[in-house]
């Protein structure tokens, strides 16, 4: 046997990589839902033997969904256990005040799109920039009784992280239950990471899909990129702010610029439920009872729904609402996002919006942490300039908002970019809001940003150098991945 695996090793090892690239390719047929991306997969994994499957293994499986149908079946639900989430009504959601009523068709589609309903009464404020933001997290963190449940993609063993870290364990000293949740991958962009000292203060903390076993290793894709906080279960924080000092200006000359958000009423309910659900997936403990889903009275007026999306089974949920949202725009579209790579289906619902006539403002940093998105953006905007679509780069330092405004009513922010990572991949949290004060305010954030940006045109497009359009051009063709 070792005499013929010597003599006709190449042949054997030819033939191991052909069953393989062929069982791959079953897989990559059976599994992959867009055209592009299969075929795209097959011909990796074909025409780079071994190195194509390796990569597939690692960033083209979704390892993620068999187990999360386990636990998500088998289980009750954090809320059906606690009973006390309120909701909307028994019929399903609430209807919309008369002030709003005019997205009534927006709100139906949305209604299609995820099974969380739409929540009155509720009080939404933006808390502009790291210096609001983490002082009233912190300050919400103080006044903890009960329970404090925290979810973040980055949470950094630096100054802002020690904030929290001393906050978090105080309140564990006076017996608040307190649980964090950091992405597995997140959690390593600080060496030594936060997870070890907020252990030393007694924090229960845990990583999402986190693993240094190489088969169960921290996978680049299906992170957990919510951002999430419930104090009490009664107050709600989300919105697309880590926690890192990069954002403090006492720290930094020039923080990041970022958008953060609190919420009281009903809707904070559904923030609970997001973080019991992703906790349970992580430890398998079970958050329940009135420490963690107390009743919620009515808090404000604005009417809120979260929507929840991920790689399984709350696959497309956020770009089907986007995609809705422009669709059945009638006057103006804002985006504001840190990374744009929107894909075929989203870039030509803009581009017909524009067509019709209405106004859609795209706002981009101009200085950007991830440049290779930028060069990808660079290389595919064209043709929304072309449809008449506006884009801004608004100059540094980085912008990482993110946010979406329709019809200078309705509201959409979270944890989401507008790139294939974010709707397709990564787990992700929104809200949309349905309220024509909210969105004001919102509007004169935007207007702000309008007026230090500068447009980008076609013609900047056009002057770029030979070298520079090869290298757009070929970060363009790796968008499904970065």
């Amino acid at each position: 046997m070792i005499e013929i695996v010597r003599d006709f090793w190449p042949q054997l090892f030819g033939a191991l990589v052909v069953a393989l690239s062929a069982v791959l390719t079953v897989r990559v047929i059976l599994d992959k839902r867009d055209e592009r991306a299969a075929v795209g997969w097959v011909g990796l994994i074909w025409l780079s033997p071994v190195l194509g499957a390796v990569l597939y293994m690692m960033l083209g499986v979704n390892r993620i969904r068999r187990r999360a149908d386990r636990l998500r079946h088998d289980r009750e639900r954090p809320s059906d256990a606690a009973g006390q989430i309120q909701i909307g009504h028994d019929s399903g959601a609430e209807p919309l005040p008369e002030t709003v009523g005019q997205l009534s068709y927006l709100s139906n589609l949305i209604d299609k799109v995820t099974p969380t309903p739409l929540t009155s009464g509720n009080a939404i404020a933006p808390l502009f920039n790291g210096d609001d933001a983490y002082a009233a997290m912190i300050d919400a963190i103080d006044g903890a009784r009960h329970s404090i449940g925290l979810c973040s993609y980055i949470f950094n063993n630096d100054r802002a992280g020690k904030l929290f870290i001393d906050a978090l364990g105080a309140a564990v000293d006076r017996g608040v239950e307190v649980r964090v949740l950091i992405d597995g991958l997140g959690s390593l962009y600080s060496i030594p990471s936060a997870v070890s000292r907020l252990r030393k203060r007694g924090v229960p903390v845990a990583r999402f899909l986190h693993s240094f076993v190489p088969w169960r290793m921290p996978y680049l894709n299906l992170r957990n990129h919510r951002k999430i906080m419930v104090v009490d279960g009664h107050i709600g924080f989300t919105g697309s702010m880590n926690i890192r000092e990069e954002y403090l200006s006492l720290v930094s000359d020039a923080p990041i610029k970022d958008i953060h958000f609190r919420l009281d009423g009903p809707v904070v309910a559904q923030l609970a439920e997001t973080f019991a659900e992703e906790w349970a997936f992580t430890t398998d403990e079970i958050l329940t009872g009135d420490a963690w889903f107390p009743r919620l009275g009515r808090a404000g007026d604005v009417v809120a729904r979260g929507v929840v999306d991920g790689p399984d089974l709350e696959f497309d949920r956020l770009r089907w609402t986007m995609l809705g949202a422009v669709t059945e725009a009638r006057k103006s579209i804002v985006i504001v996002t840190p990374y744009f790579l929107p894909g075929e289906t989203l870039a030509t619902a803009l581009m017909l919006a524009a067509m019709r006539g209405l106004q859609v403002d795209i706002v981009l940093p101009d200085a950007n942490n991830l440049v290779f998105i930028k060069w990808a953006a660079a290389a595919q905007v064209d043709e929304i300039l072309l449809a008449g679509c506006r884009i801004w780069m608004s100059p540094a330092p980085f912008d990482h908002s993110k946010l979406m405004l329709v019809d200078d009513t309705w509201s959409l922010f979270g944890s989401a970019n507008w790139d294939p990572r974010s709707l397709r991949l990564n787990f992700e949290f929104n809200v949309e809001c349905y309220d024509p004060k909210l969105a004001e305010r919102l509007q004169r954030l935007v207007s702000g940003k309008l007026a230090n940006a500068r447009p980008l045109t076609l013609e900047e497009l056009k002057d770029r150098s030979l070298p520079v359009k090869v290298r757009d051009g070929i970060a363009r063709l790796f968008a499904p991945y970065l």
